[in-house]
């Protein structure tokens, strides 16, 4: 755990080092600031993606925040304002530089699965997300997740965190469409193979002058580097009014076009705080498919943030003796919390972001850089103009770069020792290949405990990590289980 910061006779700590710790953590305000404006830039794709991902009607043909056709703003402000209020959240009670937002894989369960079952609305939907968040609440609170997560062999946790760099290494790529579908192949490289478009080519330039200041060792690389990409894509769209990618357009801008048109400042439309009900779900599926569904969810939401956590809290040298993460209790409080705020607020839970990392790696220690993500998010809401300034091949070369940096604590495991080397190189890959980081996580705890037994040890495993295997098990054979219920 950390020490507490001793003082002067004569001089008392300012709120900076007896709450935050700054200096004692390496860092300065300036450098807090700047670390949770990367962290907001790196993370400001959901503020675009998560409306487009819930702008589809239900099983009912209602849409998300009310109308007859998709709420793109609401959603969009509702996302912003859950975002900012947790984020700062986070900050001040857990001291600890991570961001949280609406999460991506449940938003698309909500949008994809849930809702689209017979008589499903979109708040009944948000009410299986609240009924989440309240079963973990209840497992932080009684110190449940917690001990999960210590019981987790260490070797476990940096293949986690190699994994998650992967992982977020591959979001980018295919963010900025150099690595995409191919035709024939599951991944293809940039168009037909060759980089023939504009977009392209910012993110190639981003991802360079990223690289050179870093080796340069650069204070504030990462956000330079994203700055410095969306001003040439503001550029070159100026000229070449490229557009949105598409079919049609395959030279377009992935997802959001930088594009100076407009006024900067909208007012925020709510319309999608408050939209959920937690009866309806019961009513309509009955009381068994609901526990199926919030299981399902629940361990989605679960795992992601413990991998989050510790990859961060590896990047900014920020967990103790044990490799557990400083304030570990609270983080794991403020994010379950975070997925009611998110259900309660229509946008779908909200967890930690991974992309937390950018703004560690550019310096971001403390609670601080979060309060500063979390206040970028809540003025996000009047100024979504300007947040869907920045593309995705602008963000994009600042997650490949962490993804580098994660990449380098593949060192610290054993890979002599075959029991280790295995279960760690299942979960490392299966983050990216399997597109998920729960996944990556529920194969290697699988294949950690099959090892264990394998080589007469598994006595050694822990009784919570057999639990736990036991119900990533049931995880990955949800559909035939699914399907027996009739769900």
């Amino acid at each position: 755990m950390e020490s507490t910061p001793t003082a002067s006779n004569d001089t008392k700590p300012g709120i900076l080092e007896s709450y935050f710790r700054v200096s004692e953590r390496g860092s300065s305000l300036a450098q807090e600031i700047r670390g949770g404006a990367v962290t907001f830039f790196a993370m400001a794709y959901i503020l675009v993606l998560n409306p487009i991902i819930l702008s589809g009607p239900d099983s009912t043909g209602a849409f998300l925040g009310g109308g007859t056709e998709a709420n793109m703003p609401a959603i969009a402000a509702g996302t912003a304002l859950i975002a900012g209020v947790m984020t700062i959240f986070m900050g001040a009670f857990a001291n600890f530089p991570i961001a949280l937002a609406a999460g991506l894989g449940l938003n698309s369960m909500v949008a994809a699965t849930i809702v689209q079952l017979p008589g499903m609305t979109w708040a009944d939907g948000m009410g299986i997300i609240v009924l989440e968040g309240i079963v973990v609440v209840l497992l932080v609170v009684t110190g449940l997740r917690e001990a999960i997560f210590r019981a987790v062999p260490k070797f476990m946790r940096t293949a986690i965190s190699v994994g998650i760099g992967l992982f977020i290494t591959l979001v980018g790529l295919v963010n900025a469409g150099i690595v995409r579908s191919g035709t024939g192949t599951v991944l293809g490289f940039a168009v037909g193979g060759s980089v023939s478009t504009w977009p392209l080519l910012v993110f190639i330039v981003g991802l360079f002058v990223t690289a050179i200041l870093m080796v340069r060792k650069f204070k504030g690389a990462i956000l330079i580097g994203i700055l410095g990409s969306t001003v040439l894509a503001v550029i070159i769209e100026a000229v070449g009014k490229l557009g949105v990618s598409g079919a049609d357009n395959p030279g377009g801008w992935n997802l959001s076009v930088p594009s100076l048109s407009g006024s900067p400042i909208a007012l925020p439309d709510f319309a999608t705080i408050g939209q959920f009900s937690v009866v309806g779900p019961f009513q309509k599926l009955g009381i068994l498919s609901v526990i199926v569904l919030t299981f399902s969810v629940m361990l989605a939401d679960f795992f992601d943030t413990m991998g989050t956590m510790v990859a961060v809290g590896s990047e900014g040298d920020l967990l103790d003796e044990e490799g557990n993460p400083y304030n570990t209790g609270r983080i794991l409080l403020v994010d379950s919390v975070a997925a009611i705020a998110g259900g309660a607020g229509g946008v779908s839970s909200n967890t930690s972001f991974v992309e937390s990392s950018t703004g560690v790696a550019d310096g971001a220690r403390t609670g601080i850089a979060s309060i500063t993500t979390g206040v970028l998010f809540l003025l996000a809401t009047f100024l979504s103009p300007l947040v869907a300034l920045v593309p995705n091949e602008a963000a994009a070369p600042a997650l490949v770069a962490v993804g580098f940096l994660m990449m380098q604590q593949v060192a610290d495991i054993k890979w002599n020792d075959l029991s280790i080397a295995i279960p760690a190189f299942l979960a490392i890959v299966f983050m990216p290949f399997g597109y998920s980081i729960t996944v990556g996580i529920g194969v290697g705890f699988i294949a950690y405990v099959i090892m264990e037994v394998a080589t007469g040890r598994a006595k050694k495993v822990h009784g919570l990590m057999w639990l736990v295997s036991a119900l990533f098990v049931v995880y990955f054979l949800l559909g035939p289980i699914q399907a027996a219920l009739g769900v």
